[in-house]
C-alpha cells in the first residue's frame, strides 16, 4: 500500500508539474498578445482558456495588467474628452450685444433692436450730440466699442455713461422706427400684441401701438394708441409705462397705419349708453 501510495503520489506530482508548465506557457502567451487576443478572440475561444486556470487552482491573470493593455485601444483618450467639453462650453458662452441686452430688459418690451449699420451712419444721428451728455462714450457703449479713454473714467462717470447710452439709444430708436426696417420690426411686435390691447370693451381687444405725447425728453412717459377708437391709454403693465415718450415720438403710430393701411380697423359701431334700471339717462 505504501508503494502504491508512493507511485500514485509521484504521478500526481508529475501531472501537477506538467499542468503548471502548460499554464505558465499560456500565461506568457496571453500577456504578450493581450491586445490581439482581446480583439480577435470570440466568446468560445475566450471560454476555452478560462477552465485551465480554474481547474489547476491557479489565480487568473491580474486584471489591472490586462486593463492597462486594453485601455490603450478601447477607451477614449482623456484629452479628447476634455477637448470636446471645451468646445461645448465655448459655444454656450457667447456674449450678446448691448442692444439685445437692453431690449430684453424688463420694461423695455416696446423697444425693437436698431440695426447697427443705422447707428454707425452719422447722418442718422445728426443733432443728438447736443442732447446727450458723454455722447461719444455713450455711442461706443451702444456699439460695444472699447475705448482706451474709458479706463480713465471714474465709477460715477461710468454710471453716467450707462444712463447716457440708454437715452441716446431711445432717441435713435424714435428715428429708426420711422424707417422701413424699423416699421418692419415694429410690425412683428404689433402682430404679437407686444404693445398690449385696447382696454376699451367696445374695441374687442384691438392691438395698440406705442406713442409719445411729446418729442421732447422728460415731458411724459410712453402711452399706447388704439387705432380703432383713436384714443390713448396707459400701458396695461405698469413697468412698461416707465419709458420716456420721446423714445417713440408723436408720429410713429399714424405713419405706421398710413404705411400699412390694411391694418387700419374700422371704428366701432357700438357705443356705451349709460342706464339706470334699464332707462337711459337724459342729458341736461
Amino acid at each position: 500500500m505504501n508503494k502504491d501510495r508512493g507511485r500514485s503520489g509521484s504521478k500526481m506530482e508529475i501531472g501537477a508539474v506538467e499542468r503548471k508548465r502548460i499554464d505558465d506557457a499560456l500565461d506568457k502567451h496571453l500577456v504578450s498578445n493581450s491586445l490581439s487576443t482581446s480583439q480577435g478572440l470570440n466568446g468560445k475561444e475566450k471560454d476555452r482558456f478560462r477552465p485551465s486556470s480554474i481547474s489547476t487552482g491557479k489565480q487568473p491573470e491580474d486584471p489591472d495588467r490586462r486593463f492597462t493593455a486594453l485601455s490603450k485601444n478601447k477607451w477614449p483618450d482623456e484629452s479628447d474628452t476634455d477637448r470636446e467639453g471645451s468646445d461645448v462650453s465655448g459655444s454656450d458662452g457667447e456674449d450678446i450685444s448691448w442692444i439685445s441686452w437692453f431690449c430684453n430688459l424688463r420694461g423695455n418690451e416696446f423697444f425693437c433692436e436698431v440695426d447697427e449699420e443705422y447707428i454707425q451712419d452719422g447722418f442718422n444721428l445728426f443733432g443728438l450730440s447736443s442732447q446727450v451728455p458723454y455722447y461719444r462714450y455713450a455711442l461706443n457703449h451702444i456699439l460695444d466699442v472699447e475705448s482706451s479713454h474709458e479706463d480713465m473714467l471714474k465709477e460715477e462717470q461710468n454710471d453716467l455713461v450707462e444712463s447716457a447710452a440708454e437715452i441716446l439709444y431711445g432717441l435713435i430708436h424714435a428715428r429708426y422706427i420711422l424707417t422701413s426696417k424699423g416699421m418692419a420690426a415694429m410690425l412683428d411686435k404689433f402682430k404679437n400684441y407686444d404693445f398690449g390691447r385696447c382696454p376699451r370693451t367696445c374695441c374687442s381687444g384691438q392691438a395698440c401701438l406705442p406713442i409719445g405725447q411729446s418729442d421732447i425728453l422728460h415731458s411724459s412717459t410712453v402711452k399706447i394708441y388704439c387705432p380703432k377708437c383713436e384714443d390713448t391709454y396707459y400701458p396695461s403693465l405698469e413697468h412698461q409705462g416707465n419709458a420716456d415718450g420721446a423714445f417713440f415720438g408723436t408720429s410713429f403710430p399714424h405713419l405706421f397705419l398710413l404705411t400699412h393701411e390694411h391694418l387700419k380697423p374700422r371704428k366701432p359701431s357700438e357705443k356705451y349708453v349709460p342706464r339706470v334700471f334699464g332707462f337711459k339717462i337724459h342729458k341736461r
